[in-house]
């Protein structure tokens, strides 16, 4: 049993092997999309984010919807620091109810994501439900594919929020989806701070 188990691991350490040698070093960012129904797309994208100060990286968050709701990552970031931080959103889209005002907070944070992209100070940029904004069409999708094709070749962006659009996928070098099995709100069971939020 013990020596088919270290011929069967040797196999799959070549087939690994072979994967990287074929791999190939690039000096651009990627273009990343967390989405889905299922939880985790945000806090995937914070978790790069950590690891990426882990390696003293540049990094920074333009959230499209959150506003002024107080999130444990946020607080978090703060207190570390080192992270460039915009809440642009004004909260859940079906609060506001005023899509011309939903459109010109969605303006606003792309416009500051633009920048932000462009200006080759930051290594990983993270826009926080912009597929939300996308999904209503607050924004653009060929806007946001031509500013992501202008970005500085340093910069890897992370798009997030469920519903991504079927041209940002096929533009982006990773795409995850979040798949929903059973979720606690279902059940009736609120949002849980520090879980959740």
């Amino acid at each position: 049993m013990t020596d088919s188990h270290k011929r069967d691991m040797q196999k799959l350490q070549d087939k690994q092997r072979a994967k990287m040698a074929a791999a190939r070093d690039i000096e651009r960012g990627l273009i990343l999309i967390h989405t889905g129904n299922g939880k985790g797309k945000s806090s995937s994208a914070f978790g790069v984010i950590a690891r990426a100060l882990g390696w003293r990286q540049k990094v920074g968050v333009v959230q499209f919807i959150k506003g002024s709701w107080i999130t444990g990552e946020r607080q978090f970031f703060d207190r570390v620091g080192d992270v460039v931080w915009h809440t642009m959103g004004e909260g859940f889209t079906w609060d506001t109810q005023d899509r011309a005002r939903d459109i010109q907070a969605a303006e606003a944070a792309f416009a500051i994501a633009c920048n932000l992209m462009k200006d080759g100070k930051l290594d990983v940029l993270v826009l926080d439900e912009i597929n939300i904004a996308l999904r209503y069409d607050y924004l653009d999708v060929q806007n946001v594919m031509d500013a992501l094709k202008q970005r500085s070749d340093r910069t890897s962006v992370i798009l997030t929020g469920r519903d991504a659009k079927a041209e940002l996928c096929q533009m982006a070098d990773l795409v995850t989806e979040m798949t929903e099995v059973k979720h606690p709100f279902a059940s009736g069971i609120k949002a849980k701070r520090g879980v959740d939020y």
